[in-house]
Formats: structure tokens, sequence, C-alpha cells
């Protein structure tokens, strides 16, 4: 495995005065010396910081995609930007550069890469496999050597009470107590098992909890025969316990030692009434992962359930600093690596949406992790039956609920919605960030049912009761965005509507759902009718660009996966609904109106008759022929007529490409 960097030959002097441009042809150049071989890169800014860290199987080809803005990620251009250096590590197959990639992201945490908006150790279950009575405990250390890590959990009463269940279930020593410890020291200091025990037992061992090793009642291979069964316990194969206290039950029956088969049976109903409260999910022994995701701008959910012998034993909550702002594939291949790097309890199939890219290294790697003694192979799957894919929409569902707590408990709207106003402000150059934002748009089919919305935003919230839907009065022969926006401008901010309290107080800032024609359009209008003192900006589709009027040099555009970008695109998704919603309204008026009413012999009472038979217009459209006739309610040959024209109307819909609205 090879470790090499860029060529440092330039003094620290001239990269400063380096132009973008320069920089990137730098970096360029530096690319050709890369090898066509597998490994990891990492991207490096000008502080020298590790920004970002991917695997590729051909290194060269990988990197160039992103200096030559191949790659369509969102958070590219950004990251492109602020890259003055790199390194790569040469290995020699896809497996062991996942493995590198992992170990790298853990110890440099890059910025560009998804990791948990959480940053604390979870909590685990150990078991103290090296020691002579080995303990357990619940635990956030990082994981040392043979020791057996059981986890994580996100709920640390969870982890707590399966530790009591299960010494309940295997009496087994705690590392928490002090009996212990002092045996253990002893041990460790070279004594034997009868010099370390002592005559009376502690506490639990009274109880039940503990085998009395501290006191000698237990021998340490005796004990370990209980360590076994409690990792069997922790790793969900309860099954197999149950069918090892079962015959161990039926031995001691026979040989007649009652009392210990009368405590085998406790063991074994303990279990079997766990086994009832946890939600059984299979009808099959279903080992496996179930991996959902939830994700907004900036911010996901994940929840994983843990199925064992088909029953769900853990539920795990997550939260990503990364959302729609990162591809669905990096996020998914970022979570697996930090998830199976610090979990011991590898399923045989992993119920994901959307395989990984890279689904046969993740599957080798994790195969390893598994160390099967029978050599089972673990193996990533998208839902194909009922079952699995209704446990993958619950694991969805709980990773909404799980961003949803996590954005109440940390008031993450309110402090984003902040942050919005303030980069607005800022970079639209405002007097004071704006408080009630009204946003326009215009939707139309060639010119016919012609309406505007109108949606406010007020705090950065949705203002509903101050949404506005105007209809378009001019005649237009074609749709005409710039006419149809001037006339919702003048009858909006005309004199005695800017002072009508319907309307609310004047806007802080107004958006226009199109480029700048619609700006030029509306600035005119503004200019005639003697407004000056409203800020206005012209928002593009196609890369969310902000046209202001004081600026021609070009647009402003906001940051990617910036809170003021994501606020801007909302308003301008809200405005756009309440269009399409009025013109859909407008147009299903109409064509009742008019469609009906071109069919002769159909008259007023036959209309409403026909719409009372088939309750909508959406349900006479797809009748057929002997629908109609069969309604009772046409003479054939007027039905006749009457599903031609519906024909007819169908085919120039469809041929409209079912176009609700044109818009630039």
């Amino acid at each position: 495995m090879d470790v090499i960097g860029p060529n440092a030959s330039a003094s620290a002097e001239a990269l400063a005065e380096e132009t973008q441009a320069e920089k990137l042809a730098r970096i360029k150049r530096e690319l050709g010396e890369v090898p066509t071989l597998p490994g990891v890169y990492l991207w490096k800014d000008a502080a020298g910081e590790v920004i970002y860290i991917g695997k590729a199987k051909q290194l060269r080809a990988r990197m160039r995609q992103y200096v030559n803005f191949q790659d369509d990620r969102a958070k590219i251009p950004l990251l492109v930007e602020k890259i003055d250096s790199f390194e790569y590590i040469v290995v020699d197959n896809e497996h062991e550069s996942l493995v590198l990639e992992k170990n790298l992201i853990n110890q440099y945490s890059p910025f560009y890469n998804a990791d948990f908006k959480d940053d604390k150790s979870y909590p685990f279950i150990a078991v103290t496999e090296g020691d002579v009575f080995p303990a357990i405990k619940y635990t956030r250390e990082r994981h040392k050597a043979k020791t057996r890590y059981f986890g994580p959990f996100t709920d640390s009463r969870a982890a707590r009470r399966l530790i009591d269940i299960a010494r309940k279930v295997v009496p087994m020593c705690s590392a928490s107590c002090a009996t212990w410890r002092e045996m253990n020291r002893r041990l460790e200091g070279g004594a034997g098992v009868e010099d370390a025990t002592r005559a009376n037992p502690c506490f639990d061992a009274h109880v039940g909890l503990g085998p009395g090793a501290c006191c000698g009642r237990v021998t340490p291979e005796e004990y370990l025969c209980n360590v076994r069964r409690i990792e069997q316990f922790l790793s969900g194969r309860h099954k197999e316990f149950l069918d090892s206290l079962g015959e161990e039950m039926s031995e001691a029956a026979c040989a007649l030692e009652f009392e210990k088969a009368a405590r085998l049976k406790l063991q074994i109903d303990t279990i079997n009434s766990l086994g009832d409260r946890q939600h059984a999910v299979s009808s099959h022994d279903l080992n496996a992962d179930v991996v959902g995701f939830f994700r907004e701008e900036t911010v996901a959910g994940v929840h994983v359930f843990v199925i064992r012998e088909g029953r769900i034993i853990i539920s795990n909550e997550f939260v990503l600093n990364k959302g729609t702002d990162v591809p669905d594939e990096d996020l998914l291949h970022n979570f697996l690596l930090r998830y199976y790097d610090a979990t011991t309890s590898i399923p045989h199939e992993v119920i994901v949406r959307e395989l990984p890219e890279d689904v046969d290294a993740m599957q080798e790697w994790l195969a390893e992790k598994l160390a099967s003694p029978h050599g089972a192979k673990v193996r990533f799957t998208k839902p194909r039956r009922a079952e699995k894919a209704n446990l993958l929409d619950m694991a969805e569902n709980n990773a909404r609920h799980t961003l949803n707590r996590y954005k109440v408990r940390t008031n993450y709207t309110d402090k984003r919605l902040n942050d919005a106003l303030l980069q607005l402000e800022s970079a639209l150059a405002l007097e004071a960030p704006p408080k009630r934002i009204e946003c326009f748009d215009i939707s139309t089919l060639h010119g016919s049912y012609t309406v505007a919305s109108m949606v406010v935003f007020t705090g950065g919230k949705p203002d509903k009761n101050q949404y506005r839907r105007f209809k378009i009065r001019a005649e237009l022969d074609e749709a005409n965005d710039f006419l149809s926006m001037q006339e919702v401008m003048r009858r909006r901010y005309r004199p005695e509507r800017l002072e009508d309290e319907r309307f609310g107080s004047r806007p802080d800032l107004i958006i226009l759902d199109g480029g700048r024609p619609q700006l030029t359009a509306a600035l005119a209008m503004f200019e005639e009718m003697g407004i000056d003192d409203i800020p206005m900006v012209g928002l593009a589709k196609r890369d969310e660009e902000l046209f202001v009027p004081w600026q021609d040099s070009g647009p402003v555009v906001l940051p990617g996966g910036s809170a003021s970008l994501y606020l801007v695109k909302q308003v301008r998704d809200e405005a756009h609904r309440f269009a399409i919603a009025f013109h859909r309204e407008l147009r299903g008026k109409g064509m009742t109106a008019s469609v009906l009413d071109d069919v002769t012999g159909v008259g007023p009472v036959r209309k409403k008759a026909l719409l009372k038979h088939f309750k909508s217009m959406r349900n006479l459209k797809a009748a057929t022929l002997e629908d109609i006739k069969g309604s009772g309610v046409l003479p054939d040959e007027v039905a006749e007529e009457l599903f031609l024209v519906m024909q007819q109307y169908n085919e120039r819909l469809n041929k409209d490409g079912g176009a609700e609205d044109d818009r630039d």
C-alpha cells in the first residue's frame, strides 16, 4: 500500500497568489500523475485540512470527475472551490479501499462526508471475555481487545434494561460489582482462583443475579458456559438458547434434581415472556437489519430495525448532518461504514431501498466481520416480498419521526429559519431580514384558464391565511407570463390594496417565479405605479439563481445546502403548488361547462343527472360507451355523441402532454 501526495515544489507564496482558474489547472496537471489503480483519495483545503475522503476502483478517472465537473452532486462545485491539494493511497483491491476509507473517515472526520449529527458515543453492552470470570457491563468506551460488544443502542434505558433481563435469565457477574473488581485484581496479580475468592458471597449472588464466582460456588469452566449462553441471548439467538436450556432441564428432571429443573424452567419462561413482548415481524427466522432513511435539505433521520429470528430485538435511531444536499448513495454509503464499523451484531441480510454502489465490497467486508464458522455470507437486498417491503416502509416512517423529534428537541427549525432570513438579508443587500415574503407564480394551459398565485411566508413559515389567488383578466391567445405578471403586480400593489388590511402588511421581499424577463416586466409595472421601496427578485428554476435589479453582471447564487436556498425553494414550490391547484379547479369547471355543452341533446337536467350518476367528471371521462348507455340518463344516439366528444377531449389533453401549466 503506497501513500502519495501532490507535487510540493511550488512555494507557499506562489500558491497563495493563484487564481481559482490557475489552481484548478495546477490540480488537473497533478492528476495526470495519479495511477489508474484502486485506492482512496483525500482532498485538502489551503490550510492542509482533509475536507473529503472517497474511494475509487480507478483513482485518476474518479478524481478527474471532480475537477472536470462531471460529477453532478450538488456539493461538488463548493468542494472543488475549496480544494487546494490532494493525497491518494493505492491498495490492491476494492475491499481494501473500503476498509481504508472507513478508517480514514474516522480519523479525519471530513466536513463534506456525511456524519452523525450528534457526534456523541453510543452505549454498548460489553462482556469482558479476557477475564477469568468475564463480567457484563454498560459502557460507552471505545472497543477494547478481548472484550465483546453488543449494540450500539441509541436508547440507553433499553441497554440497561436488557442487561437486567439477561442476568435474570443467566446469572453473571457485573463489572460494577466491587467484589468482582477486587477478585479480578487478585487474579490479574497472579493469585489462583481459590486465593482470589472469599467466604461470603456478594449481594448479587445473594439475590440470584450472580453465580457466586466471588465465593467459589462456580468453577471458571462452568462460568464460561454461562458466558456463552448470555452471549447467545444478547445476539438474539433465543431459539438456540432455549433448546439448550430445555435439554438441560430434561436432564435435571431425569436425575431428580428438581430445584435445578425449576430454576431452568423459570429462565425459559422469562425468555418466552420477553419474546411475547417483542414485535414479531416475520413468519420466518429472518436475520436482518432494516435501514430506513428520511431526508430533508441538510439533515436526515435514520432508523435501523435489528431483527433476529423474525423479531425486532433492537430499534436504533440516528440523525445525520447531510440530507438531500448529497445523493442517496453517498448518504447510504457513509452511514453503513459508520454503523457497521461500530456494531458487532452483523446480520445475514441488510434490507435497504437501493443497493449501495459498491455492494460487492460492502458484502465482503461485512461477511469478514460476521466471521461465521459455517461460512455464512452477508447480502444486501431491495425489498421484493410484501413482508420485507412493509418492514422497510415502517423503518422509513420511524426515520421521519426520529428527525421530527430531533428538530423539536434542538429547536432546529427556528434556528434554521433565523439563519435563512439573515443570509437572505446579506445576499440580497436588504435593509433588514425579510420577515414577510410574498411570492408569485403564473399557471396556464396555452393561454387558457390563466391564473396567478400569491403565497406569503411570515418569519420564514407559510402564512396560509394571507394566500391570495388571481384570475387573469387579460384576453390571451397564448401563454404570456409577462403580461400576466404585470396584471398581478398592478392588482396586488395598487394603493388601495396596499392599504387593505385583508392583504396584510407591505412585504419586505417579493419573489417572482421566473428569471430576468419576469423581473423586468414586474419592475416596469412598479415604475409605472411609482413604487420603488419594495425589494424584488426573480428566481430562475434551472440553477435556483436569484436575479436582482441592481446587478447586471449575473445572478445571485445562494450556497448549495444553505438555509437561505432551502427557504427560497420552499417558497417557490408552495407558490407553484397553489397556482396549479387553482388552475386545475378552473379548468375542471370549464371542462364541465364546455365539454358537456358541446353535446347535442345534453341540457342542464341531463348534465346534472350524468354528474350525479358518475360522481365526478373524472369518472365520466374514463367511462366506456357501455357505461354511459347503462346509466339510463341518455338515449343511445346522444350517449354515442357524448362518448365521441369525451374521446376527442382526452386525445387533445394527451397531445398537450397532460400539461397543467406553461412557465419559463
